[in-house]
């Protein structure tokens, strides 16, 4: 019995530095996606108050730099996901499948899949809106005009315009077309195997309908203040 309450208490201590070992490495900012986030705002923003005074500006908030800064982070991921589904996952998933004697790409559709389209989905909502917002505050003085020149291809802003519109048509994809279709290929959603093949096409084809959008649509956007015409 004494030697029981021994193990028992072994047990018990093992399991508590266990936890605490746990909870230290949650903390570190380099083990967790989140963590590795926070410290690169602060680390963007001790970046950038530093440079504004070093600049002479001072430290006031300078809201079109911030929207710009955000519009540019949220586009990156937005992006890059893009461009890892159709040069990366969708490609391999493909030769997985044709490798009778592999392993498949069942862990990939289950684990990696669902992961990745929750940050593509919501990285395109914060890049048209970050974009949006930039537009009214760096082109309109605060109101809806940027987003009308913009978005009506007026003089000064054609070329970030035209960049405005294919943004947009690349998140009405993503949300008409690609997340719907793909929750009935991920199961998310009950569907027959007649209709997760015509989701797939469906899918598939407004992805790469995006991955060709993006190419001009940076280039506008970049080209707007760095050799385009307006």
């Amino acid at each position: 019995m004494f030697g029981r309450k021994i193990c028992l208490s072994r047990t018990w201590d093992t399991a508590k530095i266990n936890n605490q070992r746990r909870r230290e490495s949650h903390m570190h900012p380099l083990n967790t996606v989140k963590g590795a986030i926070t410290t690169g705002l602060v680390l963007a923003v001790i970046i950038g108050i530093s440079l504004s005074i070093w600049g002479g500006l001072g430290t006031a908030f300078h809201p079109v730099r911030i929207d710009r800064w955000l519009h540019i982070v949220s586009g990156v991921m937005w992006i890059g996901l893009l461009y890892y589904f159709n040069v990366v996952q969708t490609p391999g998933l493909a030769v997985a499948a044709a490798d009778k004697g592999g392993p498949g790409g069942a862990g990939v559709s289950k684990y990696i899949a669902p992961r990745a389209l929750l940050w593509f989905r919501w990285a395109a909502v914060a890049t048209w809106v970050t974009g949006a917002i930039y537009l009214m505050v760096g082109y309109g003085e605060g109101n809806l005009n940027g987003i009308l020149k913009a978005f009506t291809l007026q003089p000064g802003v054609r070329t970030i315009g035209v960049g405005a519109w294919l943004g947009t048509i690349m998140l009405f994809n993503v949300w008409v077309f690609i997340w719907p279709n793909q929750k009935k290929i991920l199961g998310i959603v009950s569907a027959t195997d007649d209709e997760k093949a015509a989701a797939r096409k469906i899918a598939g084809r407004a992805s790469r309908i995006n991955f060709i959008l993006s190419l001009p649509m940076l280039m506008c956007m970049g080209g707007q203040l760095h050799g385009l015409p307006f």
